[in-house]
């Protein structure tokens, strides 16, 4: 009975209800719209490369239901703006109902061809308008889009079939055919110069036998899954030089992203790496900033060459989502290197090898989570595909007036396979290190901080004093315990430090020599 009583009663109060309510009636806008933001900067976007999507959210603050008779681009249909209004795509939309006191979210989108321009001279500002109503109670928000030229470099597409042209290198002496989208760079392609930006897809590979040199002040902005590959007896020679204007940076080479939005311009992980495969030879980079990669520079073999396979000198590698630089069984000279916020280490020396770093700051503030690996990592090991430990020489590994911190503790780790016949080789001269083991976790000889074979007037876990390792900039203050404590004789050899400031009368420890923060306000 109750059950039934219930039935009846809700079937009425359904009905009085539905009586009682009126249709939505809507009034026409009256110019009274009230929006999020009065411009909508979509901001830099290479040519024929789709921006980012843009939000402005609609007001309409009044007691009453509207519609808004016309709501469009100021282009209309020639407009390279695209709109998305409560879901539907388009470029003119009518009669966009609004509830009193409600909103409604715009979607924007831009895809630019800066040819389509008279006279661009590199970029074009791209402007149009979206209009809500007309005459009198005509309301706009401006869109402005800075599109750029630049020189797509990539691989062909088979329009049948939509196979996409894959990369065969040299490994080993083999020609193995690889999965890795791209191709070889053509002779046009091996001098890039500052004119334009280069905008790469896929990897790029500097064909054996060929060097690619890159001027100063020249951008290379990669995809997602691409980078630069120096094959066998290739080289890559970056000459870019010191900037006076640092927040420019006009003359330094910079390697980054596609993505020029500003959302973009620290996101680790954005692209692949710059990839020294085994054979590659006479390796140089100048003034180089090399951000927000996957692994910054990967260098392969030739331990034991001559000359060493890569010397990096004044130059910056930040936001790499794994390692900033990895080396395997490689052989590298750093000087004047500030690296900062890797996934895994800043600096890697795997499966032995050759590495020699003077006054460099090699730290990391990695927070975007748990990072397993500290700022240097050095191990003499490879496992390989059966699960066998192979072990190779660390010939040497030495760190001379170099800043070695980060966010974790300890900073170094000596990953050791001992063997009577492999040399495992290192020494910190004059460092200022992050290493301190309350719980005696690291054990043995390599962890003996008083032995002069391999600790040498390093000081340990006193304060750098970085300016502001968030926003990776990690030039020391007059509060650092680095101050003056640079061994003369390394310094001679870099007698300047990345800034081009002369360091050999008071040499400060890492790359740059210290100065007096502005106080804030």
């Amino acid at each position: 009975m109750s059950r039934h009583l219930y039935f009846i009663l809700t079937i009425v109060f359904l009905t009085l209800w539905s009586s009682c309510r009126k249709d939505f009636e809507f009034s026409p806008s009256t110019g009274n719209l009230e929006f999020s933001k009065d411009t909508i900067y979509l901001d830099t976007v290479f040519t024929n490369i789709g921006s980012s999507t843009y939000n402005l959210k609609v007001y309409n603050k009044s007691d009453k239901d509207i519609s808004i008779p016309t709501l469009g681009l100021a282009l209309g249909e020639s407009s390279n703006y695209r709109l998305s209004v409560d879901g539907i795509a388009g470029k003119l939309f009518e009669n966009i109902e609004l509830l009193a006191h409600d909103s409604l979210y715009i979607f924007v989108e831009s895809t630019i061809d800066i040819t389509n321009f008279s006279n661009p001279n590199g970029e074009y500002l791209y402007t149009d308008q979206i209009e809500f109503d007309a005459g009198s109670n005509l309301q706009k928000v401006e869109l402005v889009t800075l599109v750029k030229d630049a020189i797509f470099i990539y691989p062909d597409r088979d329009n049948t079939t939509k196979v996409v042209e894959t990369l065969t290198l040299n490994v080993g002496g083999e020609q193995v055919e690889t999965e890795l989208q791209g191709r070889e760079l053509l002779p046009s392609e091996l001098t890039m110069t500052n004119e334009k930006p280069y905008v790469i897809y896929g990897f790029a590979a500097v064909p054996e036998g060929e060097t690619l040199t890159i001027d100063a002040g020249s951008r290379l902005h990669f995809h997602e899954n691409s980078g630069l590959i120096i094959q066998n007896n290739a080289s890559l020679q970056v000459n870019g030089s010191y900037s006076a204007d640092q927040e420019l940076l006009e003359n330094e080479v910079i390697f980054e992203g596609d993505r020029l939005e500003p959302n973009y311009s620290e996101s680790p992980g954005q692209w692949g790496t710059i990839w020294f495969l085994d054979g590659s030879t006479n390796n140089y980079i100048n003034y180089a900033t090399i951000k927000n990669a996957l692994v910054g520079i990967l260098c392969d073999g030739n331990p034991d060459a001559t000359t060493d396979k890569l010397t990096i000198t004044n130059s910056q590698i930040f936001n790499s989502s794994n390692f900033g630089i990895l080396g395997r069984n490689t052989s590298i000279k750093g000087e004047n290197i500030v690296i900062n916020n890797s996934g895994l280490s800043s600096f890697a020396g795997t499966f032995g090898g050759k590495y020699n770093f003077t006054h460099c700051t090699i730290a990391n503030y990695w927070n975007d989570g748990f990072r397993q690996f500290p700022s240097v990592l050095l191990n003499n090991f490879v496992i390989d595909d059966d699960e066998n430990v192979v072990v190779t020489n660390l010939t040497e590994a030495n760190f001379n007036n170099c800043i070695i911190y980060g966010n974790d503790n300890p900073e170094i780790l000596l990953d050791e396979v001992e063997e009577a016949s492999v040399n495992f080789n290192f020494k910190f001269t004059n460092c200022l290190i992050r290493f301190e083991d309350n719980n005696n976790n690291f054990t043995g000889s390599n962890y003996d901080l008083n032995d002069t074979n391999h600790y040498e007037g390093n000081i340990f876990n006193e304060d750098p004093n970085f300016k502001d390792t968030a926003l990776n900039m990690l030039i020391i203050g007059e509060e650092s315990a680095a101050i003056n404590q640079g061994l003369a004789t390394y310094a001679t050899q870099v007698p300047t430090d990345i800034l081009n400031v002369n360091r050999t009368t008071t040499p400060d420890i890492g790359a740059y020599q210290h100065i007096v923060f502005p106080e804030e306000d």
